[in-house]
């Protein structure tokens, strides 16, 4: 396991999924090469969909900018390592929509 810890940037998730995604960021760089960002976000969202349902979406990159769209209380912005971990659920219909730029 990594030795780093994860800081988080900016969220509106509950404090449980925010352990949960950074949970998972770890056994992600456990598994995968760091330089597989892709390999690392498909882990993230496969275990987001069986734990929360379909419909999340995860950036992980060491540079990136972006404008999104989520549901409330599905957003989490953290540094874990030399890596930034994005990770969010898309809006639907019946939601309430929060849009954040990073």
């Amino acid at each position: 396991m990594l030795e780093g810890r994860a800081i988080i940037q900016d969220t509106d998730m509950p404090v449980k999924m925010q352990l949960q995604a950074m949970s998972c960021a770890y056994e992600a760089l456990d598994l995968f090469d760091v330089l597989d960002c892709t390999g690392i976000a498909a882990h993230i969202i496969k275990e987001f969909d069986v734990r929360y349902g379909p419909g999340w979406q995860c950036v992980v990159g060491s540079k990136f900018g972006c404008f999104f769209t989520h549901r409330k209380g599905t957003f989490v912005y953290f540094c874990l390592e030399r890596l930034n971990f994005l990770i969010f659920k898309g809006p639907s219909a019946m939601s309430t929509p929060t849009t954040n730029a990073k």
